[in-house]
């Protein structure tokens, strides 16, 4: 796993102490090697870091050329069938120097060209410069496990892993977007191909992008659509189930080729525990567990995760994480995090990867069974809502948006103990939210529902907070559902995750949290093959009766005892409004001070006072809100 970074100029030659600046900036990634290439014309420039994982040797040092230099690769990732891919270039007549699979990238690319992305199985975002024809492509894995920024103006064109590489740059400008802003605040994180940037963009998964000549040419080399499209499996329970097992098993086997030892991310859930059981039976030396902890029940699964570990017998370690060392995290969080990103789970994710780094250099993350397999609860509650509103008739769906248009969240300060109700009448946000999404279900409106279930402030609260509609990017969730043909909601949901959620906000996270400490995540349910699988399996398998994950858990009773996963899901998140009235409260009351505030100039003072208030004295105003506000403020000093 590494880092990499570049420099396209039309109007000037390529400042290799910039490009070296740009490149020490990702050593976090790669803190094992590092180097830079610059073209003879002096108008392209490469910059890589280098964890090594494959061929530990100087051999496998990038960037990395063909025999006459021409072909220069800049990678990050893994490619884990390059053996395969290897003996195939080789009856060719290709001939090797190295064991690392970036000569296997080199090698195909000279003989299929970008085509050779279609043949890859793995993870990656990789930089080809093309001296021959003068082209410089770049593209990134299927499912976005792996990022790739990309920025163009006035003639200047940068790439990196990581925004911080090219805001090295003194040609790149630091404007704010007011998309990327407003994408922020609506959702925690900024959704691709936005960046909080003007004139900077994320390349999507599953895409290749060429520079000629100054124009930029994008094409999707993958799409799931085709997936979720198609018929669903013809297939009784126990052969869906085998079939499940032997992908998943053939993705796990690809996942332990490495030159160092794997460990496992193991929270104690379904998928951890499932990766973690199937992995025990394949993998040839012993298996490596990590797991961490808070002393807060509602946030804590490591009690759980200890259990799963013994009865497979993993070598395991856990942490249970002080307050202390919550907070510190927290202050890195800006830098690890160079685009605002909110989702709480980053503080986790940081502390497990920094333990996993001090036995192991690779670890395996068991992401992406929740938005293939129906795992989180928004989903059941967008189910509920459509049933609902499916059963009414006209006249009494008219009748009901009428009375919800007008009811605000006081209404409930005489609920009691009424469970639900009492909540949402101390977390006015939360029932703004909840009454956006009642009002689209109403309509028969299941993407806009969806988005608001999705969405950090309500959209009565957005104008306010942002200052114009606030309601930004819309199109892009009914987008997903309308790409879809089929008309089950589920299916829709899921993929609209798989497309939005999954790369931009939980890949985001793991890739960020793992690479700040140099350590490699690898993520088998999401091996393409495996999605396109997953996409297929009928909405009856993934939920049931109320029971989420059903194919998921059919296939884990067969490796563990269900007392050990049989139980509500809690996600890996943090005790964030204990922090926020606690710990936390004195950073709070500084970044979103009057002075923080006036100084950043991107929210009005007065306003955010009230929110504060509302949060601390009226509980008018959730955590995630002022989280929100909080990340941004402290991104912004950091960064702008």
């Amino acid at each position: 796993m590494c880092g990499i970074t570049g420099i396209r100029s039309e109007k000037a030659f390529v400042d290799p102490s910039v490009l070296s600046a740009m490149t020490d900036s990702l050593r976090h990634r790669g803190p094992d090697d590092s180097g830079t290439y610059v073209s003879r014309d002096r108008k392209v420039g490469l910059g890589h870091t280098r964890l090594s994982i494959l061929d530990l040797s100087e051999r496998g040092r990038q960037p990395m050329g063909s025999d006459d230099g021409r072909i220069q690769v800049s990678y990050n990732g893994e490619i884990y069938n390059y053996r395969e891919i290897r003996e195939e270039l080789r009856s060719r007549g290709h001939v090797f120097r190295t064991e690392c699979d970036t000569e296997v990238l080199v090698r195909a690319y000279e003989q299929w060209g970008m085509e050779c992305l279609d043949r890859f199985i793995g993870m990656f975002a990789l930089a080809v410069w093309d001296g021959r024809k003068n082209e410089l492509y770049l593209a990134r894995d299927r499912v976005g496990i792996k990022p790739l920024y990309y920025y163009m103006e006035d003639g200047l064109f940068l790439f990196a892993s990581e925004l911080k590489a090219i805001m090295e740059h003194p040609g790149f400008s630091r404007r704010i977007s007011a998309d990327g802003l407003a994408l922020f605040l609506r959702y925690d994180y900024v959704r691709s191909p936005h960046t909080i940037f003007e004139n900077t963009r994320k390349l999507e998964p599953g895409c290749c992008l060429r520079l000629k000549d100054g124009e930029i040419e994008k094409r999707r080399y993958w799409d799931a659509t085709e997936f979720w499209n198609a018929e669903p499996w013809d297939m009784d329970e126990e052969e869906a189930c085998d079939a499940f097992e032997e992908i998943l098993a053939d993705s796990l086997r690809y996942r332990l080729v490495s030159d160092v030892p794997v460990g496992v991310f193991l929270s104690g859930g379904i998928d951890s525990s499932l990766v973690a059981a199937m992995l025990r039976k394949i993998s040839p030396e012993p298996l490596r567990t990590f797991t961490i902890g808070f002393d807060d029940g509602e946030y804590d699964e490591a009690a759980w995760a200890k259990k799963v570990a013994e009865h497979l017998g993993t070598d395991h370690t856990e942490l249970y994480v002080s307050e202390d060392e919550a907070a510190d995290v927290v202050f890195d969080l800006p830098s690890i995090y160079d685009e605002p990103f909110a989702d709480n789970s980053a503080i986790p994710t940081c502390v497990v990867s920094r333990l996993a780094r001090e036995s192991v250099k690779v670890v395996v993350s068991a992401d992406g069974g929740d938005e293939l397999f129906c795992g989180y609860r928004n989903y059941l509650k967008c189910m509920r809502y459509a049933g609902a509103a499916s059963k009414l008739p006209p006249v009494a769906r008219r009748g009901l948006r009428a009375a919800l248009s007008g009811l605000g969240a006081g209404v409930f300060g005489a609920a009691g103990g009424i469970p639900g109700l009492s909540r949402l009448g101390k977390l006015g946000g939360v029932w703004e939210r909840e009454k956006a999404a009642l009002l689209a279900a109403l309509d028969g409106d299941m993407a806009e529902m969806n988005r608001h279930r999705r969405g950090v402030w309500s959209p009565r609260d957005m104008p306010e907070v942002f200052g114009r509609t606030g309601c930004a990017h819309r199109e892009t969730f009914s987008a997903e559902f309308d790409a879809l043909e089929t008309g089950d909601l589920l299916s829709r949901m899921l993929y609209g995750d798989f497309r939005i959620w999954l790369p931009d906000d939980i890949l985001t996270k793991v890739d960020k949290a793992s690479m700040s400490v140099g350590l490699e995540a690898r993520v088998p349910l999401l091996d393409h093959r495996f999605v396109a699988f997953a996409a297929r399996v009928p909405a009856n398998l993934k939920y049931r009766n109320g029971e989420t994950k059903y194919l998921m858990k059919k296939a884990l009773s067969r490796h563990l005892p269900r007392e050990l996963y049989d139980r509500p899901k809690r996600g890996f998140s943090s005790p964030m409004d204990r922090w926020l009235r606690g710990m936390l409260r004195p950073v709070a009351e500084e970044y979103l001070g009057e002075a923080a505030v006036r100084k950043s100039g991107v929210f009005d003072p007065g306003r955010v006072a009230r929110w504060k208030d509302g949060f601390y004295e009226k509980r008018t105003v959730g955590p995630r809100q002022i989280w929100n506000l909080l990340t941004f403020q402290m991104w912004h000093e950091r960064w702008h």
